[in-house]
């Protein structure tokens, strides 16, 4: 009987611990739009996080971006999402959010670690619920070819005017063209123009945000000027500006054809592979030496949980983690361009990168202006920006005409701007 007993015991015992080791075993799925980073995470930040976390397994799951919205959305109608999913910023998550797809995240301890314009693309419109973790920004300026600006002579511009004067420089020696940027497929001329030179003039968030309250209106000369400058840019794009597509100006400069290139921060992990001449970069320059300068530092990527999901608790585990300097150094040095918004200082290896990154220090740090809530009626401020970007370079409409015709366009919707 005892025997009988003991044998009881034990196969009790081992049932039992078997089902503690399997409550403890969890499998989390990650959905993400970028499926170009699939290897980094199985390879690097998973492997990192599943030392640390015995017990939580991690599946990076992402779809093809173009399909990722519907794919997304369909999975989550049906029940099928995964547990985390990565957020696009301001309006497509926030009505994720709103629909109750997204939990609210604003209890997590690590958003501590994060600036309040770091979150602003991931809260609702009061800032009261923040509903995903931010994960990276890309910064936006230009970059150069070290060894066209060492044999014309020139020094890296800090003022409109060393940048104009060296640009004129490129173009009189003939060698270069001074600046590889097209007008054919417009949100170029809107991005890398008018939303990383305007922050210098409206002031980054202080523009950004009185634009939004309608205290200042884009016919106010600091929101005209950007648009004065890219029309001088025209005379320094190259023949057949007008026809060049995106990958054309890509090439353009890293065949070494161009000098300048405004740019983007996600370029640099593609430009690393095609060059063959050392690379440097420098902020937007200022209006006289001496004024302080902003940049485009915009928020891109986060992550959140899905409300419905099953494994909540260990979720956040993994969201607070994300959180953490552990995966802001990883990340950030994993994908060089993507810049970790995380207030923990983060060393990049790659020097490109650690110069747009290091701009932070000495500027201003803003937001795509037309991204947050002045994008959401028709006409679209993002899109008429494109439009409005490329005709003042074309010279098809003055920078006054453009800046009217964008304030009418608000105004007709957006009601603290009428």
């Amino acid at each position: 009987m005892r025997r009988t007993r003991l044998a009881g015991y034990l196969l009790a015992t081992t049932l039992l611990g078997t089902g503690l080791a399997a409550a403890q075993d969890v499998t989390l799925t990650i959905e993400s739009w970028r499926n170009d980073d699939l290897t980094i995470w199985q390879d690097q930040i998973i492997p990192a996080f599943e030392a640390s976390h015995p017990g939580i397994k991690v599946q990076f799951t992402p779809s093809a971006p173009a399909e990722f919205n519907a794919v997304l959305n369909s999975k989550l109608d049906a029940g099928s999402a995964g547990d985390l999913i990565t957020c696009r910023p301001f309006d497509a998550s926030l009505a994720l959010y709103e629909g109750g797809k997204l939990a609210d995240l604003s209890g997590l301890a690590a958003m501590a670690n994060f600036s309040d314009v770091a979150k602003s693309a991931w809260q609702t419109d009061d800032g009261a619920a923040t509903f995903c973790v931010p994960m990276a920004s890309v910064i936006h300026g230009f970059i150069y070819n070290k060894a066209a600006f060492a044999e014309l002579g020139i020094e890296v511009p800090a003022t409109e005017a060393e940048f104009f004067a060296a640009l004129d420089k490129i173009k009189e020696d003939g060698t270069y063209i001074p600046m590889a940027m097209g007008t054919n497929d417009q949100w170029e001329a809107a991005t890398m123009g008018y939303n990383n030179i305007g922050p210098n003039y409206w002031k980054g968030e202080e523009g950004r945000l009185a634009l939004i309250k309608g205290t200042q209106k884009l016919t106010d000369p600091q929101w005209v000027a950007p648009l004065a400058q890219l029309a001088r840019w025209k005379d320094y794009l190259g023949d057949g500006y007008e026809a060049q597509t995106y990958p054309d100006s890509q090439n353009l400069f890293t065949l070494g054809r161009a000098a300048i290139y405004p740019a983007g921060s996600w370029e640099i992990s593609g430009f690393n592979a095609l060059v063959d001449f050392e690379m440097g970069a420098f902020n937007p320059p200022v209006a006289t030496a001496g004024d302080e300068c902003y940049i485009s530092d915009h928020t891109d990527i986060a992550i959140g949980l899905n409300a419905a999901s099953p494994n909540a608790e260990a979720a956040k585990q993994f969201l607070e983690w994300v959180g953490s300097a552990e995966f802001a150094g990883l990340y950030a040095n994993a994908l060089p361009g993507f810049f970790s918004l995380n207030s923990a200082p983060v060393a990049m290896e790659d020097p490109l990168a650690q110069e747009f990154v290091s701009w932070r220090d000495k500027c201003q740090s803003t937001i795509r202006s037309t991204y947050q809530i002045l994008s959401r009626g028709t006409p679209n401020l993002e899109n008429e920006t494109w439009n409005a970007s490329v005709n003042v370079i074309k010279g098809t409409e003055t920078p006054e005409d453009a800046a009217a015709r964008l304030q009418a366009g608000l105004a007709s919707w957006y009601a603290p701007q009428q």
